[in-house]
């Protein structure tokens, strides 16, 4: 059985703008079922990966691979890659005015499965997880992230994680801008996906510890100037806590 996702020394630059790579040379391998986290300082790559990952136009792969599945996706498009089971949690999840949560969901499925579900039977999938994610029936009926708090926003992200049920999810900074209260129901909502999916693999990029102390993933990367520069457990994120990445600066 192959890897969930392996990167092998992966460089990318923007493809507007200077051309410079901001990833240099980054690999990394997960496997199905595992968390693994991506820690690393403001300007370091990380939103970059979570980018190229899901193949952003706005980046281009100078060099090196990423394999999902065993496949070579190094290529393939954003759809393409969202069918195939790849999901990402964006930090800042977009507004779109005048197109409702269950109307994007719907579209979603439709794209990721081939399946025309009925607004029925996705709102009473919706309706369950909404529950379990402390969120208001109405919800579902709003547009899309307008006038939505921190919290919605990435509650909303778990419950289309849990209904598009993908197999590898990138979630990008999803702990940005909550409350302890906040963050706790987008962890507990993580935990209950994935006891739902435990093959799911998930790829957690963070600043903060606090995320990784309701997650517990199965492994910790340092990542510095566009590359993973550390791997470990959760000791990692606990000395990252304590002493900072002075000491990973080249």
């Amino acid at each position: 059985m192959p890897p969930l996702l392996q990167i092998d020394e992966l460089h990318a630059a923007p493809v507007e703008g200077s051309g410079d790579e901001i990833l240099r040379g980054l690999s990394l391998t997960m496997h199905a079922g595992e968390v693994h986290a991506i820690m690393g300082p403001n300007g370091c790559g990380k939103s970059t990966l979570a980018s190229t990952l899901l193949g952003s136009p706005e980046y281009e792969v100078v060099s090196g691979a990423i394999r999902y599945k065993g496949d070579d996706v190094t290529g393939w498009s954003t759809d393409a890659r969202a069918r195939a089971g790849i999901f990402l949690g964006f930090q800042y999840p977009q507004e779109i005015a005048g197109v409702s949560v269950i109307q994007f969901l719907r579209q979603a499925l439709s794209a990721r499965k081939g399946i025309d579900l009925s607004v029925l039977e996705l709102r009473l999938a919706a309706m369950d997880w909404m529950k379990r994610l402390g969120m208001d029936s109405s919800f579902v009926d709003r547009y899309l992230n307008e006038g939505f708090s921190g919290g919605e926003k990435k509650r909303n992200e778990i419950m289309q994680m849990a209904l598009l049920e993908p197999e590898l999810a990138v979630l990008d900074e999803t702990d940005s801008g909550l409350d302890i209260d906040a963050l706790r129901i987008v962890a507990k909502g993580i935990h209950e996906v994935r006891a739902d999916r435990p093959a799911l693999g998930i790829l957690l990029i963070t600043h903060y510890q606090r995320l990784l102390d309701e997650i517990r993933p199965d492994a910790v990367h340092v990542m510095v100037d566009g590359r993973i520069v550390r791997s470990g457990g959760m000791e990692v994120a606990e000395e990252l806590e304590r002493s900072g990445y002075e000491a990973y600066r080249s």
